[in-house]
């Protein structure tokens, strides 16, 4: 049993079948059938039953998958360790986030890590999911900020819940009772930002699976373009609840409870590669991203419930 076999293995699970596999990994169909048929070898058994468009975990496969999830884990924490025992020197550090990400999050981040880390120069790029995922596999990135990234040859580490959140100006006059139902909010003024983002997407889902069709009145493209359309009492959004902090706390925006819907909840992961051990550089942002996602997760409520939440 190979690290790689191992690694194939997930990414197999992971994405659903061998195809999408090797692009993830970045090698041929053949190469993943090969490592896969090696594994299976050495062990004796079946991982997938085959004769199916997408293949499924025979019974062996099953048995299996919490070990080599294990397997990796244990394989990036030998790496480490072995890492820290190397000299250490101020160097560079390249970090991939989204954009709200480096709009909401890294600024009071990077001010905090550059007290304590003057001589590291910090190259901060942004980028939707995919594209953050791709700048850590690609080896352009040492650490990635986003949302719900996984993937077989990375570690993940959830910082905190990052919901939507449908907010609107207090003093509009559809805001006075902060909660409502879907239907109603299918009428309201709404304000939408970047077309086809996951974001986007999650939202028009919410109303798509009631049958509903929302009453879009702008389309912007930034969740800060959408906010400040906001609160000049254009209309209501979904925001992300790490771009709202400042203006639920002071009050300047509120937020608006669905009765009669899930919450469009995401997580809000950090990524580094399981086959580059983190330098110290790397694990100082790694605490202090934690320490912010914390931070930024009790503050992010309103400063205070309606009357009328409360009866």
């Amino acid at each position: 049993m190979e690290i790689d076999q191992v690694e194939t293995f997930l990414a197999v699970v992971t994405y659903g079948g061998f195809h999408r596999a090797a692009e993830m990994l970045h090698v041929s169909q053949p190469a993943v059938s090969g490592r896969i048929r090696a594994l299976e070898e050495s062990l004796g058994v079946s991982l997938f039953t085959r004769g199916r468009a997408t293949p499924t975990l025979s019974p062996a496969g099953k048995a299996l998958r919490p070990h080599a999830e294990q397997i990796l884990r244990t394989v990036a924490m030998a790496r480490q360790a072995v890492h820290e025992l190397q000299p250490l020197t101020a160097g560079a550090l390249r970090i991939a986030a989204s954009l709200s990400v480096c709009t909401y999050l890294m600024p009071e981040v990077m001010e905090s890590y550059k007290a304590a880390n003057p001589k590291v120069m910090v190259h901060l790029r942004s980028g939707n999911s995919m594209q953050v995922l791709k700048m850590v596999l690609d080896g352009e990135a040492d650490i990635g900020v986003a949302r719900s990234l996984n993937h077989p040859e990375v570690e993940t580490m959830t910082l905190r819940d990052d919901p939507l959140i449908l907010v609107g100006d207090p003093a509009h006059p559809m805001a006075g009772n902060r909660h409502a139902h879907l239907e109603e909010v299918e009428a309201w003024p709404l304000i939408f930002y970047d077309r086809g983002s996951s974001d986007w997407t999650l939202t028009q889902g919410l109303f798509r699976r009631a049958g509903l069709l929302p009453n879009v009145v702008l389309e912007v493209e930034t969740i800060e373009a959408a906010k400040r359309m906001v609160e000049r009492k254009l209309g209501f959004s979904f925001l992300p609840q790490i771009a709202l902090t400042q203006e639920l706390r002071q009050g300047k925006l509120v937020s608006i409870e669905i009765l009669d819907a899930e919450p469009l909840s995401r997580n809000l992961d950090v990524i580094h590669p399981r086959h580059r051990a983190l330098a110290k550089e790397a694990q100082d942002l790694l605490n202090l991203l934690r320490t912010a996602a914390a931070t930024a997760l009790a503050q992010g409520k309103s400063p205070a419930q309606h009357p009328s939440e409360t009866a």
